[in-house]
């Protein structure tokens, strides 16, 4: 991957179906989550169909599914093939890997072999939509794990637009989505480098303040159009943490043109886009030169 030549690295992206038209949700939760996102004609693109997208656009993609399958019984995409799949598409494809928490010690030994035989670069984790608290004591087998083989966990932070208008949500829980309790796991786990997803609405002031406190706690932008962001979120980021905010889209419910287009308009500082578009994720991701919390 030729980082200088990419206009930027998105650090969100899912992939939604495999190579054999295997959904990554079910597709009452797919339908909901088109809905809210306005987003009902779009079609689950395969990772080869992904890979040229980017391609076309010069940029890189964070790529990864959720592993749900303790609490809703559909079986995840593999790891195996998003990994593989990305090897073949080097050039603008970072696997991540997605492992339910609730496989304990076996979680573990799964995260160290995606890492050392699969060339994974990070794990995804979503709380409400896997059931768990981030601060349950049952995850933190595979958080040590992570931590020592020094790759990102990203966490999925706010209202989930998944199971939006399902009656009772789905059986989705919102609370085990509060930033605050990816703080604990922040002091719990103090060199584990943690991206806390999304505008965290409702409770944006509570990821400002994790991302402030704790060093190596970061927060990607997608899943919102920047035209909502909240003030407060602008604020941080065109000052305190401009060497945290990292461009993430949520494709395929939201594209990167549409996500930059309304960026462009966003009142940043013009020092502080290219940092939040390629420069903050390259380092976080080891793809240029050591990371660092407080800048370059």
């Amino acid at each position: 991957m030729d980082v200088d030549e990419l206009v930027a690295i998105d650090v969100h992206v899912h992939a939604e179906v495999s190579a054999d038209g295997h959904l990554a949700l079910s597709p009452e939760l797919l339908e909901a989550s088109a809905k809210y996102f306005h987003a009902e004609e779009h079609r689950q693109p395969t990772i080869p169909e992904i890979a040229d997208y980017y391609r076309q656009r010069n940029m890189a993609a964070v790529l990864f599914t959720v592993d749900i399958e303790h609490a809703t019984g559909h079986p995840p995409i593999r790891n195996e093939e998003i990994a593989e799949a990305c090897a073949q598409h080097s050039d603008v494809l970072i696997p991540f890997a997605s492992i339910d928490p609730w496989r304990g010690r076996a979680a573990a030994r799964a995260a160290r072999r995606l890492v050392q035989s699969y060339g994974v670069c990070g794990f995804k984790f979503h709380p409400s939509l896997q059931g768990f608290s981030p601060n349950d004591r049952m995850a933190y087998p595979l958080y040590e794990v992570i931590e020592e083989l020094g790759v990102p966990a990203l966490f999925h932070t706010g209202q989930t637009g998944i199971g939006a208008g399902v009656p009772g949500g789905g059986g989705i829980r919102l609370r085990y989505s509060n930033p605050m309790l990816i703080d604990d796991v922040a002091v719990d786990f103090p060199e584990l480098h943690i991206i806390l997803a999304h505008p965290s609405f409702p409770w944006q002031d509570e990821a400002l303040a994790v991302a402030t406190h704790k060093p190596y706690v970061y927060i990607d932008l997608s899943g919102w159009s920047p035209k909502y962001f909240p003030p407060q979120l602008v604020k941080y980021a065109n000052s305190l943490l401009k060497h945290k905010i990292l461009f993430g889209s949520d494709f395929p419910v939201i594209t990167p043109d549409r996500w930059l287009a309304d960026f462009d308009k966003l009142e940043m500082k013009p020092e502080v886009r290219p940092l939040i578009l390629k420069e903050n994720a390259a380092r976080l991701l080891g793809l240029t030169k050591e990371r660092s919390s407080n800048g370059p």
